[in-house]
């Protein structure tokens, strides 16, 4: 296998071998999308029309479509692998099993369920503890937000959060004690156009 990826995952701290992370990639790739997407097939005559005139498009995916497609796949295989399992929140925590499933449950934490465990986003702890205003944070999220969308967007720089001078994501924000409430601003606006 490529010393390269070899590298790159050690780098990302992620303890997985090469291949592991093909696998993932490769199993991501699958669930995600179909390999060659008809957007137009999913919707009535009428529902076409509409969407179209309002000028989204809706042709088939061609072969140069595949850069995004292949970025979020990674994203996603890097997510899930990068995730802790309820065990590991806890020790990291310090607390019971139960109290983590609670907070799930509540919206205290996010995650998502992978073949029937719980996946609880990295992103969200710091140190042994949460993030400092994560609950605030995710009380705003609109509740249809996927996991991803949410990991994007609380590791992504961001203009108006500036440390030092210089945009940083509201992880980081929220690190170097900036107010939560200008992440939950933000936040409360997920999915909506700007």
């Amino acid at each position: 296998m490529s010393p390269a990826l070899e590298a790159v995952l050690a780098k990302a701290g992620l303890q997985v071998t090469p291949d592991e992370f093909l696998s993932l990639v490769a199993d991501a790739a699958k669930r995600l999308a179909p390999p060659h997407p008809d957007p137009a097939g999913y919707f009535t005559p009428d529902q076409r029309d509409a969407l179209t005139d309002v000028g989204l498009d809706l042709s088939p995916h061609h072969a140069g479509d595949d850069q995004p497609r292949a970025r979020t796949v990674v994203a996603h295989a890097v997510l899930r692998d990068s995730a802790l399992t309820v065990a590991e929140a806890a020790r990291q925590l310090g607390v019971d099993t139960s109290r983590i499933r609670h907070r799930l449950g509540v919206g205290r934490l996010v995650g998502w369920k992978d073949r029937g465990s719980w996946r609880l986003p990295a992103w969200q702890f710091a140190g042994g503890g949460v993030l400092p205003g994560l609950e605030a944070v995710l009380a705003a999220v609109p509740s249809d937000m996927p996991a991803l969308v949410v990991a994007g967007f609380m590791t992504t720089e961001q203009e108006d959060l500036l440390v030092e001078g210089r945009p940083t994501s509201p992880r980081d924000w929220l690190l170097a004690g900036g107010d939560p409430r200008r992440v939950t601003e933000q936040a409360a606006h997920l999915g909506t156009p700007a």
